[in-house]
């Protein structure tokens, strides 16, 4: 394989793979290794069915069923991720961390791209590790022990899924609480894991209370540094770590067809600074 870094924030270009074909164990524990050391890898000219997708993020662990939209029929973990010629909205379009409501938030996510506008529909990528360390230390002392409670109803999460979400699965909106500073179990690094889409208040604090200091948050996560802006082409791999970014795909295309593929692995109830 060869590693091209992107940019100085994080990110990784990785070449000669084919990730249509099973893993070597040596090959896996490398992207692992990178997936640690750069937090978002990306991958080029791959040709991937759903099934293989599928395959290849089965050999990361254990899968997640994602509780809004129904997946593939040959592959039911893996959702279609579309925003159609007649669309307005598109799917989670707003700096946010996947599926952060549930008690075992997703490790990683992989996202492929199958049809693209002819111009836009890039993906925005911030590493939250970048956005900790630059924190001032009474900021981190002040968030060190704190802990959030994060929705799936909050803006641009529930919401903006309903012209897309199945009517056949349960739609109980999925809450959970987490630590705002999380430490990553195998890198040990620390990230700010608050997003604008789905925390609504840290735990111990009103809404109200909780605004100003998350609204200074958010704004300082989205700071173009700690930034990365990923152009797709068709048959491009993403595979990010929700546990140390966040990611914003952009929606100026409209008047055409976007359609991904997603699929997410379980990742562990998050661990806090300490």
């Amino acid at each position: 394989m060869k590693v091209t870094p992107v940019s100085t924030a994080l990110g990784a270009e990785i070449s000669d793979i084919d990730l249509s074909q099973v893993l070597t164990d040596k090959q896996l524990a490398e992207l692992q290794s990178l997936q640690d050391q750069f937090e978002v890898l990306f991958f080029h000219d791959q040709d991937l069915t759903p099934a293989q997708q599928q395959q290849l993020a089965n050999q990361f662990g254990e899968l997640l069923e994602y509780p809004y939209v129904d997946g593939y029929s040959e592959a039911p973990y893996v959702v279609e991720i579309a925003k159609l010629e007649q669309d307005k909205l598109n799917f989670g379009g707003l700096w946010h961390t996947d599926s952060c409501y549930l008690l075992r938030p997703p490790s990683l996510t992989m996202l492929y791209a199958r049809e693209l506008p002819p111009l836009g529909g890039d993906t925005l990528f911030a590493s939250m590790t970048r956005a900790y360390d630059t924190l001032s230390s009474g900021m981190k002392t002040m968030l060190q022990d704190l802990t959030a409670n994060f929705s799936a109803e909050q803006t641009g999460g529930y919401a903006v899924r309903e012209f897309r979400q199945n009517k056949n699965l349960d739609q109980t909106p999925r809450r959970s609480t987490h630590p705002v500073i999380r430490r990553h179990p195998s890198s040990g690094k620390l990230s700010l894991y608050v997003n604008g889409a789905h925390t609504s208040n840290f735990t111990d604090m009103t809404v109200e209370e909780s605004a100003p200091i998350l609204a200074y948050l958010y704004q300082h996560q989205q700071r173009p540094e700690f930034s990365y802006r990923f152009r797709w082409r068709v048959g491009s791999l993403a595979i990010w770590d929700n546990r140390t970014t966040q990611h914003n795909p952009l929606n100026d295309y409209h008047g055409y067809r976007r359609v991904m593929s997603r699929v997410m692995v379980v990742g562990e109830v998050p661990l806090g600074a300490h």
